[in-house]
């Protein structure tokens, strides 16, 4: 099976991913999953969630792989000064089954 090519060359912006989840004390518990450089397109619109509710995505992250491999993506991002909630996670697949691509929805 193919591999498709990642463009490599669209990659400019330097970007800091946090995992967060809730320890068994209920408090909330924050991981570096991924530092280096992403394609960001800073672009606001508006989509449904999974609530059906209207929710404003402020820009859309993409990423060479998987940044995460075998687990949710759930946190916010660090986009210079600015801090970005994750509001939803795609992964793009190759023809052989292998990630092409982390895409992440920002709010």
């Amino acid at each position: 099976m193919m591999k498709l090519p990642f463009p490599r060359w669209i990659l400019k912006t330097p970007v800091q991913v946090y995992q967060t989840e809730l320890s068994e004390d209920g408090e909330p518990v924050e991981e570096l999953i991924f530092d280096g450089l992403a394609c960001y397109e800073d672009k606001s619109r508006q989509v449904m969630d999974a609530k059906r509710q209207l929710v404003q995505v402020s820009g859309k992250l993409i990423f060479e792989g998987d940044i995460n491999p075998d687990k949710m993506i759930e946190g916010y991002v660090r986009i210079g000064p600015d801090r970005k909630t994750i509001n939803r996670a795609a992964r793009p697949r190759n023809p052989d089954g292998s990630v092409f691509s982390t895409e992440l929805e920002l709010s």
